[in-house]
């Protein structure tokens, strides 16, 4: 495996970007799950305009990408970036946030937006 080398700057803004709470948390479960801000919006329990924020500067900073499905726009992480190794080191030591999902569709919101 080649060992990624990414500048101190771009280190420290990514850090500075995940160093939210919720962001981090938005990062981690799209390591495995994509999602609507929809869905973010139930997990969090805070308003669109906030998650909309927090999804806009994680896309910004190239961490995470959207798809648009029909007038829904999906997130997932962007796994084509080149800071993603550098990413997928952070949160693979962080625990998994699956039973927020879990949650989600037991409560029939899942996806709440297709």
């Amino acid at each position: 495996m080649q060992l990624l080398r990414i500048e101190i700057e771009k280190a420290a803004s990514i850090l500075k970007l995940l160093g939210d709470k919720t962001r981090l948390t938005m990062v981690k479960i799209l390591d495995n799950h994509d999602c609507c801000v929809c869905e973010f919006v139930e997990i969090f329990k805070t308003s669109q305009p906030a998650i909309s924020q927090h999804v806009r500067k994680l896309k910004d900073a190239g961490i995470v990408r959207e798809t648009r499905r029909g007038q829904w726009i999906i997130y997932s992480l962007n796994k084509e970036s080149e800071y993603y190794p550098f990413i997928q080191n952070l949160v693979e030591h962080l625990p998994s946030q699956d039973f927020k999902l879990q949650e989600l569709e037991q409560q029939g919101l899942r996806i709440s937006c297709e």
